[in-house]
């Protein structure tokens, strides 16, 4: 069916008009002619008005629109008369002749001839050429003879292909056949892209270059076909055209339409026009010169070929070459090998050559080629040639309603047709398409004709593709008895051969088949439904032959995969690796895929449950069969959502779940793909948009749709509208104006879940935004709207802002980069301070930014106001923050700003930062404060101010009673105010007050008024001294200031001393800072002397430095009663004074006359507690001075000089310090740079240390120290660590030792000490009656520390490790223990020992009388069997009394007795070596029996127990009758060796103590170690840790221990009881009264079974360990803990960690603690307490005075509770170790911690790992660790301090560990 060319864009009529200027400009040069020739035309009294008009133009005008209205008949006989007589250009001539209807050119000749003959004007000469006798018609007639009749051949052809001839064919036809896609034409839509961008991204890599442009490059311009050839003018440069469309869009139908058109006459700019289409050139086999293509594969002309030929060359700019289907092209385009010399006219080129040389314009220059293609990669050629680039879109909705009313002209239901498309979304965004169109109208068409009344169209393209193959069939087949089934059984294997064919094709890249390739049957039946077209396939030198093809690809897609799917040689598999998605870009060498376009979707669609039936009909299979081929194409789809896909990708996988309709699928698929509908730069259809709404909202989850670039039809958004699960929209293009915005504004309505609505970097219009604003207050769920980056210059601010107000849960607009005026943003701060939901306007340059409060929720009551503790609920107050940055707002806009201002009561921030208000305008503002309610900060930096404008600054610190903070800096040109909220400035908390007479606080009170305290820095201003004068003035007036910042100024001297003149007038201030203002060392003095004539003073900070420092902190005051005196009116509070004072003096290069003059001054100062003089290069002079002026600074606690050298001389002085001063308790001097003297608080006896590390001290130093420590009798240490003593040294010391009567630690450590001085040590040790105990070891660790103590102190230990001795050591240690018959104790730790020297040792060893403890850890005690360490052990010289051997260890330890009467070592052994080796045994038992005898302690770990060793434990060491404590653990053991062990426990009836933890036992063996505990009367402790017990175990044992009244202490951590077992031994619990500990951690009971332990628990009043640690108690059994505490007043030890304990239980935990009163160790750690935990906690910490440890690793803790923590810690007086690692402490939380650590006098460790801390908190930790003498570490490690100052802190004191332990 051929639709009548109606409003088509090649119109003859406006072709002819356009001509009419150069109509004109042709006969004003001959204007007599003309007006003689129009007399025969026209009747002489319509030539009377011509005499007047002289002007030929004007003339021939006038004439030619005389001749049009005499009408057609006139006017088509003067231009057939004009062309003949006159020599007209040829293109104009072609288009009058055309304008006249004639058919041909005979015709036009004698109709020319007729006129000319009837009405040849009188004296009219026609011209004829001078050198011949012809006539000037003949002349032209045989110059156009072969061109004109080979053009008009042309004509003939094309309208014979593509013309009304074969529209009349067609329309004949279609009364017998359909014919599939002959469809009517409607023009199609057309958008222009730019080209010069196409060209500039040939660059980009190979991967990365697609065929098409960019969507945002493209001009978006809609345009006509006749558009495309406007500018085709005379030239020799080819033109480009390329159009490109996907697939149905109809491209082959537009150029069939041209061509068509061109054959009418109605592109008068071409002679000549030739189609070729890509699919037929495939078939060429043989290169072919440029004249055969035109002529033997195009059309012969009937003679004269070489000058047609010619003729074309001549006039090649008038010459239109059409190439169709670049797409289709199967061969290699690249053409990088073609000759570099250029064709020839006889040049013989292959297809892709003849194109590349036609676009490059070697051939026909001046030609215009016109190439058409789907969306594909372009070659590189192309790419630079085109000259105009341009997208068939297809159908819009009006065309498809065009089309659908021409296709049902006919009908009566036409009107039904229309509205069932319009109605159903998915069917008109499949109708866009204008071949899918089509296959639409026939089903469409033949449901209508049976079904009038109602229509069910199917669903998808593959669903329409089947239906519309069966009207088909049905049309010409007719109804038959079977219906749809059995027309598909009578065709099925036409069908079959079908697909074959039509897979088969695109494998081999065939797209044109041969009578040879399709079966008859086939043929027939595709030929007859209209499935396949035939038409005529010429070959250069062949005759013509029949050629068939699909009449459409996307038919040929469908048939083969089809194929795929009956196919009973394809399998799954197969499938699956067919099956692939399409993507934008492709590559070079494309794979076998290229001509799939929508072979995918097919396959997809096939594979829906509505394609079943027909796919077992067709493959004659079961449903089974079936399936199993769809759920491989499922399946595959599922997989590659799950990959990752480009935007492209994302669609085309959309089509293929569209196509499935399975839902499940699609949920499935959905979810998967729901972060990447994120689109860049490609094309959406209405139908894309479709597939994608249809899997969005198959999902389940809510997603964010982001279109960049992205080119679409505005049908898009009407099925946009439809996607319910989109929460973020997201558009970013250009193209996006009014029109977008309008529509879209229709489409939001339907969104009910859109939170978020981008619309930016488009063209939109303060008309488009109101559109889309007031349609999006219907959006109930719109958080926010961004419209950046537009053109809203002057919106409409009130109505949309009322539309605004309307938004419930609106939270932000964003208009930045719109280009909006000044008076447009003043209008909008106006508008958002009246908008009750508005909370914010942040305007700066091109940004604007409105913020909403968003829903309005109820905020619970606030437990600090009073006023609302009434009230159920407190709406949260408006606070408005108003931002107008960078808008060049000048003074003169000062009231119109106040005006804003003061019209909101709410604002909380105002920035005018950044704009021209000057002093003027910021005073003008300024003094409007009082009257603008600003809760927050008032910003007006950069606004060219100056002094005048600051000291206006200041004035309104006076005037506005809320002002908080003033932050001036001239040089940054910063300004700003800080204000304090009405609410914390009514309820300031009252100040404390001091002792005074009742008359004097009476009236304090009545004078103190709460007022705010207020901060002032004046900062970077180039302030001179000059300036004070006039900043005083201002300052006097302003009240309560607390801070005071004028540091990086020029004060110098003067002014620092003018300040402090008139500092007593600012009598609340707290901190004054003056850094960087040029000051000298006059002033240092100055300041110091200040701090005795001001006694407010708290700290003083300074430093001449590189940074000059100066930093005065004041102690709070409180004011008494005023007197003229200011001392007398503000007081410091006593509590204050009692802290004292500090002084800092840093990196200031003081001589020894300045530091004595430093220090006479400090020592008016009588409350000054610190001094630091650190980094101030201090002289041994200038420190000798310092240290004599110590005696008289009577309060002073620390003084800290680091940073500073100190010779061996100065490191003497400061030791003989000790000396000078008797109130100094520790001198610490560390790497001769760092050294702190900590000082008491009065001259009581008090031990003193003496700290030297790393000070290179030698043996030269050592007299001189001797003789500095002698004079001071009462050392409690000397550490020499890190120096260099050597043996030499240690000589000396040792002999100076008697001489000093002290008890104290000598830590010689790390002096290079060799083996000869160790044994010197021990000789020395061994006849020295005070020495108590030597520790050394030659290790990498190089410890030696010597402590002595009192002559009457009975110990005596000797420590030795890893000294290496050599064997002549070892002899002379023998020796030298040999005298020393006082040792208690002997400790020898891999030191190189063999079993000889073990023995020779154990001789050696002997004591007067009383115990002696040895032990030997060498590597061969783990070597070594139990008989063989017990041989060595009876060698001993006593009686035995503790057995120890640990061979994890390498440990072999024992306790002897030594009795008043001793046998000799010698009679011993030679007795022994009397015995014969058969009796040698039965003889070491006996000795063992004899030395053993007295044996109270077995402990074995880690050791083989063979069975005789197993017998000798039972038979002879177990039954000893001494023995009460027996220990194996960690061992091995046989089977029936452990139950032999068990039974002989039995025998152990004085034991008290037995542990048999790690021995891996089980349930099964607990009934026989059952009897052994009940022969075990005096049992107190049971050990059983680590084994296997389960419920039954437990149980067992607890019958056992019922009868136990002594049992002490139970251990069965770390074994499989859950609560059976634990029940039952909770039940037994009520009767051990004397049960101290009891550890059942790492277990598995419920909370309930751990409720029943605790009531249990309750009645243990003895219980003084309590271990549950990693149980799942939970909270329920932390609350009954919580109950039964105050019941175990004797708890000491209570572990809870990681006991899934939160925050209700572990409030209750920690207020019940407080009845514990002697606990001395708590671990909650790895429990999420939660704040409120941990505040109760610390409430509860100073009720613990016994308190030594707390563990509150990984508990959550905060910065917030921080505070609470260090309060509490503070009060725990025997505290000395504190874990909180792995919490999120930050600087702020190790501030507070830091501030308590010199109040916590025996802290010890303290563990803060794995936090937040940074730098500020180190440091402040690493200052507050000086002051601590008895802390040994800070743990830091993994907390994000700097490397840097993690060095220099641990250099400056190594106790701060960064490291991990």
């Amino acid at each position: 069916m051929q639709l009548p060319f109606q409003n088509d864009d090649l119109d003859l009529e406006a072709a002819v008009a356009s001509a009419r200027p150069q109509l004109v400009e042709f006969l004003s040069h001959r204007p007599d002619w003309l007006l003689t020739t129009s007399q025969h035309f026209l009747p002489r009294m319509a030539l009377s008005g011509l005499d007047g008009i002289t002007d030929h133009r004007e003339k021939v005008s006038v004439l030619l629109d005389l001749l049009e209205k005499a009408g057609p008949t006139t006017w088509r006989q003067f231009t057939q008369y004009l062309c003949m007589e006159c020599n007209l250009p040829l293109d104009l001539e072609i288009l009058l002749m055309s304008s006249t209807g004639e058919g041909n050119l005979s015709q036009k000749q004698e109709a020319c001839t007729d006129v000319s003959a009837r009405s040849s004007p009188k004296g009219f000469a026609r011209r004829r050429h001078h050198s011949s006798s012809v006539s000037d018609k003949d002349v032209k007639q045989q110059r156009l003879d072969p061109a004109a009749k080979y053009r008009h051949l042309l004509i003939d052809s094309i309208c014979q292909r593509y013309g009304s001839r074969r529209a009349a064919g067609a329309a004949a036809q279609e009364q017998m056949q359909p014919l599939a896609f002959n469809q009517a034409f409607v023009n199609l839509v057309i958008r222009q892209s730019k080209v010069p961008r196409l060209k500039e991204r040939t660059d980009k890599p190979r991967g990365d270059v697609a065929g098409v442009p960019e969507p945002e490059e493209c001009a978006d311009t809609t345009m006509k076909v006749s558009d495309l050839f406007c500018s085709v003018v005379p030239s020799d440069t080819t033109k480009v055209i390329f159009l490109f469309g996907k697939p149905g869009t109809g491209k082959t139908m537009l150029m069939h339409r041209i061509c068509q058109k061109w054959a009418e006459g109605i592109l008068p700019q071409f002679l000549f026009t030739f189609l070729f289409e890509f699919r037929q050139l495939n078939l060429l086999k043989r290169k072919l010169t440029l004249k055969e293509y035109l002529f033997d594969l195009f059309l012969q002309p009937e003679d004269s070929p070489d000058a047609v030929f010619q003729y074309l060359q001549e006039n090649a700019w008038r010459t239109l070459i059409i190439f169709d289907g670049l797409d289709e092209f199967a061969a290699n385009m690249d053409v990088s090998s073609c000759s570099e010399g250029g064709p020839t006219l006889t040049s013989h080129m292959s297809v892709s050559e003849l194109f590349a040389d036609l676009c490059h314009g070697k051939l026909l220059p001046g030609c215009t080629v016109l190439v058409t293609s789907r969306p594909k990669r372009l070659p590189d050629f192309l790419l630079n040639t085109v000259d105009l680039l341009a997208e068939i879109w297809g159908f819009d909705c009006e065309r498809v309603e065009e089309y659908v009313s021409h296709y049902f002209h006919q009908h009566s239901f036409k009107e039904q047709a229309i509205a069932h498309l319009k109605n159903n979304t998915k069917l008109l965004s499949m109708c866009l398409i204008p071949a899918l169109c089509y296959v639409v109208c026939i089903c469409l068409e033949y449901l209508l004709l049976k079904h009038q009344m109602s229509v069910e169209l199917p669903q998808t393209m593959t669903q329409f593709y089947i239906k519309m193959l069966l009207i088909f069939i049905n049309k010409q087949q007719g109804e038959c008895a079977g219906g749809e089934e059995g027309q598909l059984k009578c065709n099925r294997k036409a069908i079959l051969g079908l697909c074959d064919l039509a897979l088969k094709g695109l494998e081999d890249k065939k797209l044109v088949f041969y009578v040879g390739d399709i079966p008859e049957h086939v043929k027939e039946f595709a030929s007859l439904h209209g499935l396949l077209t035939v038409f005529e396939v010429k070959m250069s030198g062949t005759c013509p032959e029949a050629g068939y093809a699909f009449v459409h690809l996307s038919l040929q897609e469908f048939f083969a995969a089809l194929c795929l799917m009956v196919s009973k040689r394809v399998d799954r598999n197969y499938l699956k690796k067919k099956f692939s998605l399409k993507s934008k870009w492709t590559l070079k060498n494309e794979a076998k895929t290229e001509f799939m376009e929508s072979f995918h979707i097919f396959l997809s669609g096939l594979s829906s449950k509505e394609c079943r039936t027909f796919l077992m009909l067709l493959a004659e299979q079961d449903a089974a069969w079936v399936q199993d081929k769809q759920d491989a194409i499922l399946q595959s789809l599922q997989k590659l959502a799950a990959t990752h896909l480009t935007g492209p990708k994302v669609i085309e996988l959309c089509h293929c779940t569209f196509e499935t309709q399975d839902l499940k699928v699609a949920q499935h698929i959905g979810s998967l793909l729901n972060f990447k509908y994120k689109f860049k730069n490609f094309r959406l259809t209405p139908l894309d948009m479709s597939a994608l709404v249809f899997v969005i909202n198959s999902g389940q989850d809510l997603t964010h749709l982001d279109f960049a670039g992205c080119l679409m039809d505005i049908d898009c958004l009407d099925v946009l509208a439809g996607c319910k699960n989109v929460e973020h929209l997201s558009f970013r293009s250009r193209r996006c104006g009014d029109d977008f915005a309008a529509a879209l504004s229709k489409s939001l309505r339907g969104m009910w879940n859109l939170k978020k609505l981008e619309l930016t970097g488009g063209s939109i219009t303060a008309e488009g935004m109101t559109n889309l604003v007031q349609a999006s207050s219907q959006c109930l769920q719109l958080e926010a709207i961004n419209l950046q980056d537009n053109q809203i210059k002057d919106p409409e601010v009130k109505r949309v802002m009322d539309l605004f107000s309307r938004m419930e849960k609106l939270k932000k607009i964003d208009l930045s980069n719109n280009d909006l005026s000044l008076n447009a943003v003043l209008i909008l701060a106006k508008e958002v301070i009246a908008c009750q939901n508005a909370t914010e306007l942040r305007v700066r340059k091109g940004t604007v930014m409105i913020y909403f409060s968003g829903p309005s929720g109820k905020v619970p009551r606030s437990l600090d106001l009073r006023r609302e503790e009434n009230k159920e609920h407190v709406i949260p107050a408006r606070h408005v923050k108003i931002c107008l940055q960078d808008l060049s707002l000048s003074s003169q806009h000062a009231k119109e700003i106040i005006a804003i201002l003061q019209s909101c009561p709410c604002l909380s921030e105002v920035d005018l930062s950044g704009n021209k208000l000057g002093d003027e305008g910021c005073s003008c503002l300024l003094e409007s404060l009082p009257w603008i309610s600003i809760s927050k900060q008032l910003d007006l930096s950069q606004n060219c101010l100056s002094v005048n404008g600051i000291c206006s600054l200041l004035k309104s610190v006076n005037t506005c009673q809320k002002m908080m903070e003033v932050q001036v800096s001239l040089s940054r040109e910063t300004a700003v105010l800080r204000f304090t909220e009405d609410r914390e400035f009514a309820s300031l908390p009252p100040r404390e007050e001091p002792v005074f007479s009742t008359d004097d606080r009476q009236y304090g009170e009545e004078n103190q008024t709460p007022t705010a305290s207020k901060k002032i820095r004046l900062t970077d201003s180039c302030f001179q001294a000059g300036d004070l004068e006039k900043l005083c003035a201002v300052l006097k007036e302003c009240n309560s200031v607390s801070e005071l910042d004028l540091s990086n100024n020029y004060l110098g001297d003067e002014g620092l001393l003018q300040l402090f003149q008139f500092l007593p007038n600012l009598k609340t201030l707290t901190s004054l800072k003056l850094n960087d203002n040029q000051i000298s060392l006059n002033s240092v003095f100055f300041l110091a002397q200040s701090l005795s004539t001001l006694e407010h003073i708290k700290t003083m900070n300074l430093s001449l430095g590189h940074a000059q420092v100066v930093h005065l902190t004041f102690w709070e005051r409180t004011r008494v009663r005023s007197t003229s005196r200011w001392r007398s009116s503000f007081l410091v509070h006593p509590k204050h004074v009692a802290k004292g004072w500090c002084f800092r003096l840093r990196d200031c290069r003081v001589g020894p006359e300045d530091v004595t003059r430093l220090c006479q001054i400090l020592t008016q100062c009588p409350q000054l507690a610190e001094i630091d003089l650190s980094g101030n290069s201090l002289s041994d002079q200038s420190i000798e001075r310092l240290l004599s002026f110590l005696p008289y600074l009577c309060n002073l606690r620390l003084l800290s000089i680091r940073n500073n050298m100190f010779s061996p001389c100065c490191t003497v002085l400061l030791i003989n310090s000790i000396n000078l001063c008797e109130r100094i308790k520790m001198v610490e001097v560390r790497s001769s740079e760092n050294a702190i003297l900590h000082l008491g608080a009065n001259m009581q006896s008090q031990k003193t240390s003496c700290r030297l590390t790393d000070c290179a001290i030698g043996q030269g130093q050592i007299d001189e120290l001797c003789r500095v420590l002698e004079q001071h009798g009462w050392l409690a240490e000397v550490d020499l660590s890190r120096n260099q003593l050597g043996d030499e040294g240690l000589r000396c010391l040792l002999d100076y030792l008697p001489r000093v009567p002290v008890t104290c630690s000598l830590n010689l450590s790390h002096n290079r000490i060799s083996q000869d001085g160790v044994l010197h040590l021990i000789n020395v040790f061994a006849t020295s009656g005070n020495t108590t105990e030597v520790q050394v070891s030659l290790c990498s660790k190089a410890t030696l520390i010597i402590k002595l103590t009192s002559r009457d102190d009975p110990r005596k230990i000797l420590r030795l490790a890893e000294c290496n001795f050599q064997p002549e050591h070892l002899e002379k240690l023998c020796l030298l223990l040999e005298k020393c018959t006082g040792l208690t104790e002997y400790i020898s730790s891999n030191n190189n020992m063999t079993v000889q020297a073990a023995e020779r040792l154990l001789h050696s060893l002997r004591k007067n009388l009383g115990p002696l403890k040895i032990s030997i850890e060498e590597p061969w005690v783990c070597k070594k069997g139990v008989t063989n360490l017990l041989e060595l052990a009876v060698q001993a010289c006593g009686n035995i009394t503790e057995i120890t051997i640990c061979k994890e260890k390498t440990l072999l330890q024992l306790g002897v007795r030594f009795p008043c009467c001793l046998e000799k070592v010698e009679s011993v052994v030679s007795r022994l070596n009397l015995y014969k080796p058969e009796i040698k045994h039965s003889c070491f038992c006996q000795r063992v029996c004899e030395k053993c005898a007295q044996l109270q302690e077995l402990r074995w770990s880690h050791v083989e127990l063979h069975n005789d060793e197993a017998e000798m434990l039972v038979r002879i060491l177990l039954p000893l009758p001494e023995l009460k404590k027996f220990g194996l653990t960690s061992s091995s053991i046989m089977a029936t060796g452990i139950d032999y062990l068990i039974m002989g426990l039995q025998n152990c009836q004085a034991i008290e103590e037995l542990n048999l933890g790690h021995m891996k036992l089980s349930s099964a063996a607990i009934p026989k170690l059952v009897l052994g505990l009940r022969e075990m009367p005096s049992l107190k402790k049971l050990i059983l840790n680590h084994n296997s017990i389960g419920n039954d175990g437990c149980s067992r044992l607890a019958e056992a221990l019922r009868n136990m009244h002594y049992m002490e202490e139970i251990n069965l951590s770390h074994n499989k009881i859950g609560d059976p077992g634990l029940i039952n031994l909770a039940a037994v619990l009520l009767e051990m009264q004397n049960l101290k500990r009891i550890d059942l951690s790492g277990n598995t009971p419920s909370p309930a079974g751990g409720e029943k332990l605790m009531e249990a628990l309750a009645y243990c009043k003895c219980i003084e360990e309590l271990l549950l640690s990693r149980n799942v108690f939970g909270d329920k059994t932390a609350v009954k803990l919580a109950f039964c505490l105050p019941h175990m007043t004797n708890l000491k030890i209570l572990h809870l960690q990681n006991n899934n304990i939160g925050p209700a239980g572990g409030m209750e935990l920690a207020r019940a603690l407080v009845a514990c009163g002697l606990l001395e160790e708590i671990s909650l750690s790895e429990n999420h307490l939660g704040e409120g935990s941990i505040h109760a906690l610390c409430e509860g910490l100073p009720c613990f005075e016994h308190l030594r440890k707390i563990d509150l690793k990984l508990c959550g803790i905060t910065d917030d509770a921080s505070k609470s923590l260090s309060h509490g810690f503070r009060r725990c007086p025997s505290m000395e170790e504190i874990i909180l690692s792995w919490n999120a402490l930050g600087d702020g939380g190790a501030q507070e911690l830091a501030s308590v650590l010199p109040e916590m006098e025996k802290l010890k460790m303290l563990d803060l790992e794995k936090n937040r801390i940074g730098a500020c908190g180190a440091t402040k930790l690493a200052e507050e660790l000086a002051k601590c003498t008895e802390i040994q570490f800070i743990r830091l490690w993994n907390n994000p301090v700097p490397k840097g100052l993690a060095e220099n802190l641990t250099s400056q004191d190594p106790r701060l560990c960064f490291s991990f332990h």
